[in-house]
């Protein structure tokens, strides 16, 4: 617990929830204003309960990341679905996502179907609406508050920013008075090893979304501080075909030295220091039937 807190301090956990590619990583950055989250074209990307730290006025909200709920199918997909589910149900707010283009399809009819069950205060969030008629916001808006009863709703672009700040000043008022959690000047409760990992495996979607299926894993497996005040990192993608190493890898190298270019900018930015990332990568068959490599993603494993 932080000694930050004094007299007229508020606390509270956030749940952002919705479909895959809602915008949930790209708002939780935006609220935060730094990088805390991944975020990528490539659906199902964020796969544990990433909090993003922000304060507002005299309240510190927490905002936790889920993974996209969908109709899951092999074993990963259900941990990280039960995941989503279960950063819901223990947060002090749930903020529903919807990407306004998609509107109320099956998808999100669903998840406002069982979020009757969920306590506290529900908000409805459109998302992407600088892509959308206003008409048509209107409609859906009024759509989904007769499904279920918002306790208010918002319109935004957490891509160019427009009105992430309204939110975020609605949100900080209706957190419980209490002491802060964490100090002021922390922005995620992810270990910065886990953040870089995190940053790699963004930079590999980015570069071969549509070659690369989504069961790849990237591990930090060395963090080295050097005396100049650098950090030396080893990192290591596993894939689970020799056929993916080679396509990570690339003619002569420069699909992986280009990932690793990428993702050293925006790690030395979250560390605040030089670094020096080598990437690894490795086959591993059949790593998404593994139970280690889901406590280490923050998952639970599901028996069946």
């Amino acid at each position: 617990m932080s000694d930050t807190a004094g007299d007229g301090t508020r606390c509270g956990f956030v749940a952002l929830i919705g479909a895959p590619n809602a915008g949930k990583s790209t708002l939780i950055n935006a609220l935060v204003g730094s990088k805390v989250s991944i975020v990528s074209h490539k659906v199902q990307t964020t796969r544990m309960l990433v909090r993003g730290i922000a304060i507002e006025g005299t309240s510190q909200l927490i905002f936790v990341d889920t993974p996209g709920i969908f109709a899951p199918r092999r074993r990963l997909d259900r941990a990280m679905v039960t995941t989503a589910w279960g950063g819901a149900h223990d947060a002090d707010l749930t903020v529903l996502l919807i990407d306004a283009r998609k509107g109320l399809d099956d998808e999100n009819d669903a998840i406002i179907g069982k979020m009757r069950d969920i306590a506290g205060k529900k908000v409805l969030l459109l998302n992407k609406i600088d892509l959308v008629e206003k008409e048509s916001l209107l409609a859906l808006a009024k759509a989904a508050n007769e499904r279920l009863s918002f306790a208010a709703t918002f319109m935004v672009s957490a891509l160019n920013g427009y009105g992430v700040a309204d939110l975020k000043t609605w949100l900080a008022g209706q957190v419980q008075a209490g002491p802060w959690h964490y100090p002021p000047d922390q922005i995620s409760d992810a270990p910065l090893r886990q953040l870089a990992a995190e940053i790699t495996r963004e930079k590999l979607f980015e570069r071969l979304h549509q070659e690369l299926p989504y069961q790849s894993t990237v591990e930090t497996e060395s963090w080295k501080e050097l005396k100049d005040g650098s950090i030396r990192i080893e990192q290591t993608i596993y894939v689970e075909r020799e056929s993916q190493r080679k396509i990570v890898l690339g003619k002569g190298g420069q699909t992986i030295k280009a990932i690793g270019a990428d993702a050293r900018k925006d790690i030395a930015e979250a560390a605040d220091a030089a670094v020096h990332l080598f990437l690894f990568v490795k086959v591993r068959e059949g790593w998404g039937d593994d139970p280690e490599r889901y406590r280490e993603m923050g998952l639970d494993f599901p028996k069946e």
